[in-house]
């Protein structure tokens, strides 16, 4: 089954709660400290460490300057008692590395090939929206969250670690960006910033109730890069939990980073739709029937009215759309020019469907096709097409009921002697 990773960003999502969020869910710290010290940067340790963020254990990695080069053991765990040797890095404040300076640095690095390709790609991508913001050219925009010593171990180190869980498919949440105002090497800007609005482009966003900044660039970048789909938890089962946190304990809500680590669910079995409906009492009934084939043709799953008694003892017609959520707009646009509504319910829901084939059975009449429903490798329902046996009732002078009976007799003495699907 096909690996999947889901990034929860209620609290935002950062380059360090990323990695600390790795960690926590399994990724060997010695692991990742050879990679980081691939890149053959002085002057910087990191520490990790276990903290709370609201009563939630969760893992804590930190870039921090180095004063005592000798002393560059990789923390984990509790507080060593060397704390007063490492300070916490202060992000934009520390010497700025050109892209090409960058580049070369991940080249020699121990990332796979792809890796290195990975994060070049993602330095390319930030510098190209700082740029834009500036409007310069890329090769003179000044690189203040590029070339940052903070920025280039979390985003080796985030490319380092999503290549050890190695996922198949990568999904993120709407993501959290907080509120208020932040400090920029520009100014002051509202949350969130300009880098960060760029680069999170099309994917969903909301604010809440902390007024922080939730997404950094870094994080922005991160998952917008990685997320091939944005929305609620996909059908999966679960094997590892990562918890990443934030710098502050934010009271209310924990500021940690979650990730879900585990397997897509069997194919068809489970997947989420979004049901669409309204009450009309005042349409023209001949109108239905183009609403619903109008809905099909744009991509709906199932279409059917309901007879209901609406306000004022009128009877009207419940519609009822059924759709993958990315058809929600088209459909709502259909109902709302279509027919006399004037407000329009939706919510997103878990469905489970059975796997489904379709077989062609040899019976004394002619060939009828079936329509066979699997659950866990074993067969549930098996009904023949009726369009099928309308057309061989009409052919041969038979009832329907007389067609369908034959078909059923020959799958059931098919499936008794082991015949194969054609």
């Amino acid at each position: 089954m096909a690996r999947v990773l889901y990034f929860d960003c209620f609290s935002g999502i950062s380059g360090d709660m990323l990695i600390g969020a790795c960690l926590d869910a399994g990724l060997p710290v010695d692991d990742l400290r050879r990679a980081l010290g691939s890149l053959a940067m002085r002057g910087y340790d990191v520490q990790v460490r276990h903290v709370l963020r609201c009563g939630i254990s969760a893992t804590r990695f930190e870039v921090c300057e180095e004063v005592h080069e000798h002393q560059s053991d990789l923390e984990h765990g509790h507080d060593h008692h060397h704390h007063h040797d490492r300070h916490p890095v202060h992000r934009h404040h520390h010497p700025h590395r050109s892209l090409p300076e960058i580049f070369t640095l991940i080249d020699a690095s121990a990332l796979s090939s792809a890796g290195r390709d990975r994060a070049k790609a993602l330095f390319q991508r930030l510098a190209e929206a700082e740029a834009a913001i500036h409007q310069m050219p890329v090769d003179r925009v000044h690189l203040h969250e590029v070339g940052a010593l903070d920025s280039i171990i979390d985003i080796v180190g985030a490319v380092f670690a999503l290549d050890w869980i190695g996922a198949d498919r990568v999904v993120c949440s709407p993501l959290n960006v907080g509120g208020g105002m932040v400090n920029s090497a520009h100014g002051v800007f509202p949350v969130p910033a300009p880098a960060t609005v760029r680069l999170l482009a099309d994917a969903p966003i909301y604010g809440g109730a902390v007024q922080n900044e939730l997404v950094t660039p870094t994080g922005a970048l991160l998952a917008t890069s990685y997320a091939s789909a944005f929305g609620p938890v996909p059908a999966m089962s679960i094997d590892h939990v990562g918890y990443g946190a934030g710098a502050r304990d934010n009271p209310g809500t924990p500021n940690v980073l979650r990730l879900l680590i585990g397997h897509a669910a069997a194919p068809g079995t489970s997947e989420r739709v979004v049901v669409l409906e309204c009450q009309i009492d005042d349409m023209n009934p001949q109108i239905f029937g183009v609403v619903m084939d109008r809905l099909y043709a744009a991509g709906a799953l199932d279409v059917y009215y309901v007879p209901v008694q609406m306000k004022k003892n009128r009877p009207g017609t419940l519609l009822t759309v059924v759709a993958p959520p990315d058809r929600q707009a088209a459909l709502s646009s259909i109902i709302f020019n279509e027919t006399t509504t004037i407000g329009l319910r939706h919510h997103e829901v878990e469905r489970e469907r059975l796997v489904r084939e379709t077989i062609t059975v040899d019976t004394p009449v002619g060939q009828i096709r079936f329509k066979l429903a699997h659950r866990d490798g074993r067969i549930v329902n098996a009904a023949p097409e009726f369009d099928d046996c309308a057309a061989l009732a009409a052919a041969t002078g038979r009832t329907v009921k007389e067609i369908q009976a034959i078909a059923i007799q020959s799958y059931g003495a098919r499936a008794h002697t082991g015949g194969q699907d054609s």
